[in-house]
């Protein structure tokens, strides 16, 4: 697979802020791809670069193929939503996006392609009234429309649903979803739960460096492949340790007590899962317990990113 974006050493600092160091990443093409970190983590820079609105300090990037540089040529090969999109307010919607595309080579389907963009991110109704007069969700919705509008290889989005209710989230993700293959969608965001949702792959940022990049399946994976969730009923004292010396078996920990139940998180060694599975159930029978659960633990990717994130830097 190509890749739509390369990034390679990309590096920003000021004189007292690291916002980004060497950077390393690689976005496959037609792909959907989240970009996650605290706040101040260095997202919005690394966007910024790509598009050109910021210098690097060191190190390099490509857009489909064309290095990014203060020339700008690379930027034909993309759109691009800031996080807090503003716009002409005498401008209707339409308008602003008929400004857009005349930075773009012009075409006899721009017209069509500007009345099918409005009726994809939900604004038709209001395509000839002055942006001065839309909400905040509905400029955050012209902004996709706008980064859309010149057909770009790759569009770079900054939280592009954080403005929107909920309804108005779930029709720019199934947008996002849609655009799959037409184009590459590189966006930035704190809704893990969108990310889990609609992202092919993920990279998460913390103080400026790359902290973990794969495919989104495979990152939550790693993190469960040797793990089991156990739950029993009519434990003593002692059940932990002994599920602990059960062959296979590297540790034991207690996730949770409501009393007529216990759940315990069973780390297997490597390939072992399924044989320690069997184990589970001989030993709960053999003690007499009831075995209410006895499945591959599965962690959702809010669990994954605070596993791999200090939790107080989240928090603050």
């Amino acid at each position: 697979m190509t890749n739509a974006i390369s990034m390679t050493g990309l590096t920003k600092h000021y004189k007292e802020v690291r916002a980004l160091t060497d950077l390393t990443l690689d976005v496959p093409d037609g792909t959907v791809f989240g970009f996650l970190g605290p706040n101040g983590a260095g997202k919005t820079t690394a966007l910024k670069i790509l598009a050109g609105l910021a210098s690097a300090t060191a190190g390099s990037a490509t857009i489909n193929g064309v290095p990014v540089s203060a020339a700008g040529e690379h930027r034909r090969q993309l759109g691009y939503l800031a996080q807090d999109p503003r716009f002409y307010g005498w401008m209707t919607g339409r308008e602003t996006l008929r400004y857009v595309a005349s930075f773009r080579a012009h075409d006899s389907e721009r017209e069509k392609r500007i009345d099918t963009l409005l009726g994809r991110v939900g604004i038709a109704d209001a395509a000839d009234r002055r942006t001065a007069t839309y909400s905040g969700g509905m400029r955050q919705r012209l902004g996709i429309a706008q980064a859309l509008v010149g057909r770009p290889a790759v569009i770079l989005l900054d939280e592009p649903v954080s403005a929107l209710d909920p309804i108005g989230r779930k029709d720019v993700l199934e947008l996002m979803q849609e655009l799959r293959g037409e184009t590459t969608v590189f966006y930035s965001t704190h809704i893990l739960d969108d990310v889990q949702r609609v992202s092919d792959h993920v990279a998460i940022l913390d103080h400026g460096r790359l902290v973990k990049a794969a495919p989104t399946k495979a990152l939550l994976g790693s993190f469960t492949k040797n793990m089991l969730r156990v739950v029993l009923g009519g434990v003593s004292a002692d059940t932990g340790s002994a599920l602990k010396a059960l062959p296979g078996v590297t540790d034991v920990t207690i996730a949770t007590r409501d009393g007529a139940s216990t759940t315990y998180d069973v780390t297997t060694a490597e390939g072992g899962l399924a044989d320690v599975q069997k184990a589970v159930t001989r030993f709960a029978v053999d003690g007499g317990m009831t075995l209410i659960s006895n499945a591959a633990e599965t962690l959702d990717l809010e669990t994954v990113f605070l596993k791999l994130i200090d939790p107080k830097e989240v928090a603050a």
